[in-house]
């Protein structure tokens, strides 16, 4: 199969504004654009039956609506609809694998009551073996001519206590695709013997940020060889990874963060700071899976 990205629809807001971003991102990596709408209900195609009598009607509907949205927005962009007659997520997982990432919409802190979301979008994230995308209702919009500014970056967050490459060639080629900088981003909460009655020990916050920086500069060097033309700027913050991921995806155009494919049996689908990311960033959160 051609390499795709793929998009869940239900025909919420949300789902609409990750097919509109799904859609440029396609066009920017010139790669087919994948619509799936999965209904377990779905009946088996009907001869010569007038529409308002097809119990497929609304699904065909929901793919034909946002075909043509975007195929206007993309004229030469490649747009297939696939309706499949199974469970969304169980579609979504078998996309996933097929896909070079999967597209889908979020609501961040608040109630997720579409079919894509909540339920639905928290196993895939958790179980895709590849990238997936999540993308709110609110997520800025513009025109696909329109000129990439500063503000819209990509920010990496990066945990160094292993590989992280596949974070790194998703989000070095994001940033070159986009012609935009890239941050990279590590936070690292301050021991507690670096506490003292007057304050922190310089001496000792000085050290961490000079092994982290270190690390944080060998991670990324064989990628600034190898994207030469993406600007890369680099930073480390005492504080908690949670907290240096969300501050610095302020005004971020893509956040990037990983997540492990095997956790323990009882931890939560994904990480403290994946968990974060999802909840609390207003742009667009790609979720990388890594060993």
């Amino acid at each position: 199969m051609e390499p795709v990205v793929t998009v869940g629809l239900d025909g919420s807001p949300e789902s609409l504004a990750a097919a509109r971003w799904a859609a440029d991102e396609a066009a920017r990596r010139k790669l087919t654009l994948r619509l799936l709408h999965a209904w377990p209900l779905l009946a088996p195609e009907p001869p010569h039956v007038p529409a308002e009598m097809d119990q497929n009607y609304w699904a065909k509907r929901i793919v034909h609506n946002a075909k043509a949205e975007l195929q206007a927005r993309h004229p030469a962009l490649s747009i297939v609809g696939n309706l499949v007659a199974d469970d969304a997520q169980e579609a979504l997982l078998k996309a996933a694998a097929e896909s070079e990432m999967t597209v889908l919409g979020s609501r961040g802190l608040e109630l997720a009551e579409s079919y894509f979301l909540g339920d639905i979008s928290m196993p895939v994230v958790a179980r895709a073996e590849r990238p997936v995308v999540l993308v709110r209702a609110e997520t800025r919009e513009k025109g696909p001519q329109s000129a990439p500014s500063a503000s819209e970056r990509v920010v990496v967050a990066l945990k160094l206590h292993g590989p992280c490459d596949d974070l790194l060639a998703f989000s070095f080629a994001a940033a070159a695709a986009r012609g935009v900088p890239l941050r990279a981003v590590h936070g690292r909460s301050v021991p507690l013997h670096a506490h003292a009655p007057w304050g922190t020990d310089h001496g000792v916050t000085e050290k961490i940020t000079q092994d982290a920086q270190k690390l944080l500069s060998n991670a990324l060097r064989p990628w600034r060889e190898k994207f030469p033309t993406v600007e890369v700027a680099d930073g480390i913050s005492l504080e908690s990874p949670t907290k240096a991921v969300v501050r610095a995806a302020e005004g971020a155009g893509l956040l990037v963060v990983g997540r492990r494919r095997h956790r323990p049996a009882l931890a939560p689908p994904v990480g403290s700071v994946a968990t974060a990311a999802i909840h609390h960033a207003r742009c667009p959160v790609a979720l990388i899976p890594h060993d």
